[in-house]
């Protein structure tokens, strides 16, 4: 009897795909970029598929990989490139690795402030365009962070981790989401402002909440025009968290002091408005990529997709309520 066939758009690390071997016919795409042609091609007769960001698994590569299609593993914490409603309606199991990222992530948080802060990425720019000239007493003076206060818009898993590192660093903590989470308050003495408050008393605001219709554009002309002018936001969570445009007008009249961004509101298409000022530092969406992240996430997309062939459910599974135990 053949073996059931696993799809996979992109190698992953670590050998975690040998686990999966023993039961399946593991086809992994050899190139770098796949087309939409060669995605569609590979998905054929497919009882799983791991995906990355960069391929759109909507209802043509559902319907090109046959009616054997079950699983759906992004190999991602979120899911803009999977139709998980069609794959629901199919009822096809869509997984990522929501969790796996978490300490890269508030990593790259701090990581942002510190470079803010400490104008790190200004000073690599005056260096190697041959301005140095010598030590001078205020040559790119910049912000200690310790007892600044660091404002957390949504205390998830993300959120936890960073206020761990930031109190680490001598700073003072506040949040604001929809619940409050007292254990967390009491344990690590961080305090709940709402939104209002939060953005008035920040030095630094960062964004780790999920973009939903309500948080969409959560962060507009009000909101800068709230917070403190020497203060910086930093957002690797979502581009459509901030309205882009008013960010820009906000930094370049000095409403704000600087901002720190991983991610844009239309993806790659970062605006000019953003790439020509100097109090911003902007990465390539590259917050969670670390060696060991990626190898958390390799980890996970395997064993999702082994937990639900066993009847387990997995921890990260997407659309929970088309869940029904052993796939046969």
């Amino acid at each position: 009897m053949d073996k059931p066939k696993i799809f996979v758009t992109h190698r992953l690390p670590g050998g975690y795909l040998e686990k999966l071997e023993k039961s399946f016919e593991v086809e992994v795409f050899k190139g770098k970029e796949l087309s939409r042609n060669e995605l569609l091609e590979g998905v054929a007769n497919s009882t799983a598929i791991i995906c990355t960001l960069k391929d759109q698994i909507d209802s043509e590569v559902m319907q090109a990989a046959g009616q054997d299609l079950k699983i759906i593993c992004n190999y991602a914490a979120i899911d803009k490139n999977v139709d998980v409603a069609e794959a629901t309606k199919r009822n096809i199991y869509v997984t990522n690795v929501h969790g796996a990222l978490t300490e890269a992530m508030a990593e790259g948080i701090i990581a942002l402030t510190i470079c803010l802060l400490r104008r790190i990425v200004e000073g690599d720019r005056f260096v190697r365009t041959g301005n140095y000239k010598g030590w001078e007493f205020d040559l790119l003076v910049g912000t200690s962070l310790s007892n600044k206060v660091l404002g957390i818009i949504g205390l998830g898993k993300v959120g936890r981790w960073t206020a761990r590192l930031a109190i680490a660093l001598g700073m003072k903590v506040i949040y604001s989401g929809k619940h409050r989470n007292e254990e967390y308050e009491n344990l690590y003495g961080v305090s709940f402002r709402n939104l209002e408050k939060l953005l008035k008393e920040s030095d630094v605001v960062s964004l780790s909440c999920p973009l939903t219709e309500e948080t969409r554009c959560m962060i507009g002309e009000k909101e800068f025009k709230l917070m403190k002018p020497t203060a910086v936001i930093i957002n690797v969570a979502s581009g459509q968290l901030v309205d882009e445009p008013m960010l820009i007008k906000a930094l370049s009249e000095g409403w704000i002091a600087g901002a720190g961004l991983d991610v844009y509101e239309n993806d790659t298409e970062v605006p000019a408005g953003l790439r020509n000022l100097s109090n911003t530092v902007l990465t390539p969406q590259i917050t969670s990529a670390t060696i060991e992240a990626r190898l958390v996430m390799a980890k996970l997309a395997v064993e999702n997709i082994l937990d639900i062939m066993e009847g387990n459910r997995p921890e990260c599974l997407v659309n929970p309520e088309i869940w029904r135990g052993r796939i046969d």
